[in-house]
C-alpha cells in the first residue's frame, strides 16, 4: 500500500516555474514507477511524465518535454515535477501516480494522490 500526497501547486506567471512534490508512505515506494498526470475539467487525465525506481530513466510527453522534469529521491520517499516556461494552457489539477509497471495509461496506475492545482496567468 502506498499513499501518496502532494505539494507545491499554486498561482504562478505565464514564462514562470514551480515545483511540485509528492510524498509516499510506505515501505516499498522505491519498487514503484512514479509519474505524473493532469487533468482540466471535463476531460480524461493527461500524461505527462515518469521516472523509473532507480531514477535513472524518464519518459516525458511531448507537451511538456524539455520544459517539465520528473526525479525522485528514494531516501526521502518523494519524487518532483519541476515545471519551467509555464503557460497559461498548463492550468489544471497536477497528481502524482505510482504504478508497478512503466504505463501512460491512467488505467494501469495502482495508485493516486489527491492532486494539487496549478494556475498560470498569462
Amino acid at each position: 500500500q502506498v499513499q501518496l500526497v502532494e505539494s507545491g501547486g499554486g498561482l504562478v506567471q505565464a514564462g514562470g516555474s514551480l515545483r511540485l512534490s509528492c510524498a509516499a508512505s510506505g515501505r516499498t515506494f522505491s519498487s514503484y514507477v512514479m509519474a505524473w498526470f493532469r487533468q482540466t475539467p471535463g476531460k480524461d487525465r493527461e500524461f505527462l511524465g515518469r521516472v523509473t525506481w532507480s531514477g535513472r530513466l524518464t519518459y516525458y510527453a511531448d507537451s511538456v518535454q524539455g520544459r517539465f522534469t520528473i526525479f525522485r529521491d528514494n531516501a526521502k520517499s518523494t519524487v518532483y515535477l519541476q515545471m519551467n516556461s509555464l503557460k497559461p494552457e498548463d492550468t489544471a489539477l497536477y497528481y502524482c501516480a505510482a504504478s508497478v509497471a512503466a504505463t501512460t495509461d491512467e488505467r494501469r496506475i495502482d495508485y493516486w494522490g489527491q492532486g494539487t492545482q496549478v494556475t498560470v496567468s498569462s
